[in-house]
């Protein structure tokens, strides 16, 4: 993963200080792209640990086209957590609850949890029943009838519904791409707003697992994964734990294995799945920006 690091040095060397919408401040540079080939493994970020199971977790979750939190509380993943905190502190039904037992009342009530613990209609709900249309099925037929088209596509951009979102999508455009000789499926990602210090290797490893859901589906062998960045930025907090990071020298990249023959895409379980050889530095500690 040394291209993700020479991105952290570009933004810390040419990056410009800017406000932001959440108060933070950034070190925010305009337009930048990398590229994985996945046959030099799986681009789990080594120079620090990232929690792969809420990578999975998450994609899972979206996939099935669910919106509310409670399904990713009830695996102890919490990075959506703090959105609809936000917006539940601003509701007549908030009583000085912490963050800490705002998700304990999610997790131990269905009702609470319908009313407080639902995002909107973000990338489920966009990639799943976008105005009637299934994205990620048609992607997958289409790969599967018709490979060299230029269609394979899912936008999770829907200019008529960000209002409702609690958070507009930053992973917005992902297209597919089959070779020329038949073989290899690769995709490019479009994300708007890049957080590279928290949000990133979370990407990076979320639609890299995508490809291979994907190929795997459509009896295809994973190629590149292209990231394409609009404002990739470093919140102003975050400045030191990057810095120790980019210290690290990577080391080997691990496997992603599936462990049974799918046929869906709809069809993956979190079991289906095996993480081999990932041997990464201690996890840096750092505060998500809301």
């Amino acid at each position: 993963m040394k291209n993700y690091l020479e991105l952290c040095k570009h933004v810390l060397e040419n990056g410009t200080r800017k406000e932001d919408r959440t108060g933070t401040g950034t070190i925010s540079t305009f337009g930048y792209q990398i590229r994985c080939n996945l046959d030099d493994g799986f681009p789990l970020l080594t120079t620090k640990k990232v929690y792969y199971k809420a990578v999975l977790g998450e994609l899972l979750w979206i996939i099935s086209g669910e919106t509310n939190i409670r399904p990713l509380v009830l695996q102890n993943i919490r990075i959506w957590n703090e959105w609809p905190y936000e917006n539940y502190k601003k509701s007549k039904d908030y009583q000085g609850e912490t963050i800490e037992e705002f998700v304990e009342k999610i997790k131990n009530s269905e009702e609470f949890a319908l009313k407080h613990g639902d995002l909107g209609p973000v990338y489920g709900k966009q990639w799943r029943d976008s105005y009637g249309v299934d994205q990620l099925l048609e992607v997958e037929k289409s790969i599967k009838e018709n490979p060299f088209s230029r269609r394979h596509i899912i936008c999770a951009w829907n200019p008529s519904q960000i209002d409702k979102m609690a958070l507009p999508p930053c992973h917005a455009f992902v297209q597919f791409y089959v070779s020329g000789d038949g073989k290899r499926l690769s995709c490019q990602l479009y994300q708007r707003s890049a957080d590279l210090f928290l949000g990133v290797p979370f990407n990076i490893a979320s639609y890299a697992t995508l490809l291979i859901m994907m190929a795997h589906v459509c009896n295809l062998e994973p190629g590149d994964f292209v990231h394409t960045f609009g404002d990739v930025h470093i919140y102003t907090n975050l400045e030191e734990q990057v810095r120790t990071q980019i210290t690290r020298t990577p080391r080997p990249l691990p496997k992603l294995i599936i462990k049974r023959k799918v046929e869906s895409i709809l069809d993956f379980k979190y079991e289906d799945f095996e993480l081999v050889g990932y041997d990464p530095y201690p996890k840096i500690e750092g505060k998500v920006s809301v």
